[in-house]
């Protein structure tokens, strides 16, 4: 008598029939279904030995249930993607979620370079500047309006030119004569110092240090001999064809003070009243 072959679950033989082996058991293919097969996420139906399936994320799915959720295109051999556990082919997900290109106004497929700026994208090939039509790429831009323009379209179209060197201002500088200039070209006209921050005077509408334009232009103080610039609050005192800085403007002989107070000339020199009744 030879010895039985029978399914392990449903106790029937499996002499002359098809039977899976699971466990190190065999069983028929009804049961083997029954006990093993997964249930396809979609149709709800199990998934057969002989059908082709298809998982993800811990979902399984008949070869022809694995489709895109907005065109039915089957994914099994499709790049895919999964948004609120809907399935969906890369063309309907883009279509769908992807932003938009404001210049070419094709879609910005995901994983593409992309440029993204007061709330709109670009390709990066679409991002150009509105002078020279080079791509912008990840340099400097500058927006005016609705167009955008690289550092040195924007410089040699809008932006204002030095009065000395010609050259574009880009940012800062300085205002004199209701002209631009760089900082460090509004300079003194004798020594080259730069003024800006600085005070400054002007002869002939050239900038001029105070230092340089006291030695150039002043007139000297008659006792110190140093110019009188009136600078700084600085007061002096005039008589005749000579000035004095008003702490100088004393008597020749006693050093007193004179300001505000009668004096005497005498040659050269200017006397106080004392001094003077001593001749």
């Amino acid at each position: 008598m030879s010895e039985r072959f029978d399914c392990d679950n449903c106790k029937e033989s499996l002499y002359g029939r098809k039977y899976i082996q699971a466990e190190e058991n065999p069983y028929c293919i009804p049961c083997y279904d029954s006990l093993f097969a997964n249930t396809c996420d979609e149709c709800k139906e199990l998934i057969g030995h002989d059908s082709r399936e298809l998982f993800y994320e811990d979902r399984h799915y008949h070869e022809h249930c694995f489709r895109c959720f907005r065109c039915d295109r089957s994914l099994a051999d499709e790049p895919f993607t999964s948004q609120d556990d809907a399935l969906l082919c890369n063309d309907c997900y883009c279509n769908e979620f992807s932003s938009k290109c404001v210049a070419c106004d094709k879609t910005v497929m995901p994983g593409t370079r992309k440029l993204e700026y007061a709330g709109s994208t670009w390709h990066e090939g679409c991002f150009i500047c509105n002078s020279c039509q080079q791509p912008i790429g990840s340099k400097s831009f500058i927006p005016d309006k609705d167009d955008h323009y690289c550092v040195p379209c924007y410089e040699n179209k809008f932006a204002p030119r030095c009065t000395r060197c010609k050259q574009a201002l880009a940012k800062g500088g300085v205002t004199y004569r209701d002209e631009p200039w760089h900082k460090e070209c509004f300079v003194c006209t004798s020594c080259k110092v730069q003024l800006a921050g600085q005070h400054f005077t002007s002869r002939d509408d050239s900038p001029y240090c105070i230092k340089c334009f006291g030695n150039l232009y002043a007139k000297k103080c008659e006792a110190c001999n140093k110019p009188i610039t009136g600078f700084g609050g600085g007061k002096y005192i005039s008589f005749e064809d000579r000035q004095w800085h008003q702490p100088c403007f004393t008597c020749s002989r006693c050093s007193v003070s004179l300001v505000g107070a009668g004096f005497f000339p005498e040659q050269d020199e200017i006397l106080c009243r004392n001094c003077n009744s001593t001749l």
